[in-house]
């Protein structure tokens, strides 16, 4: 019976191990990043949705849902570029006692390229879509 060495299968085994799991902890942090993004930008466009459905008139809705969004992206710290504010007035041309709401969807560019794994983009645009009514008796 022949004896074969054994010494150097460790390093093969780290060779093949370590990047594997270096590659899993990537794709963890990943999926952590954009899930904690996500959860950020829900956050603000209630929040952009809740300022513009308070607003007396359209205009003053867009203002006061791009500022509220903004703020908010940028108190949370999620590293957001390319910040993108879509508010939906069209409601606040009904008249009063018609139910009517407004829209806001919030989108970002999160960046990616300090995780460095294969197969995930630099960046990548995520966006949330939010409403809130407007008060139906209020004077538009």
């Amino acid at each position: 019976m022949i004896r074969r060495d054994e010494r150097g299968s460790a390093a093969v085994e780290a060779a093949i191990g370590v990047p594997a799991f270096a590659l899993f902890v990537g794709l963890i942090i990943f999926g952590g990043r954009t899930a904690t993004t996500h959860e950020a930008l829900q956050s603000a466009a209630a929040e952009a949705a809740r300022s513009a459905s308070l607003a007396r008139d359209a205009n003053s809705a867009r203002t006061d849902a791009r500022e509220a969004a903004t703020a908010s992206i940028r108190n949370q710290h999620i590293g957001c570029s390319a910040i993108d504010v879509t508010v939906d007035t069209s409601d606040f041309t009904k008249q009063p006692g018609v139910p009517g709401s407004v829209e806001v969807r919030v989108a970002c560019r999160l960046d990616l390229s300090d995780l460095s794994v294969p197969g995930v983009p630099g960046s990548r645009v995520l966006a949330a879509t939010m409403s809130s009514p407007i008060d139906t008796w209020r004077e538009r």
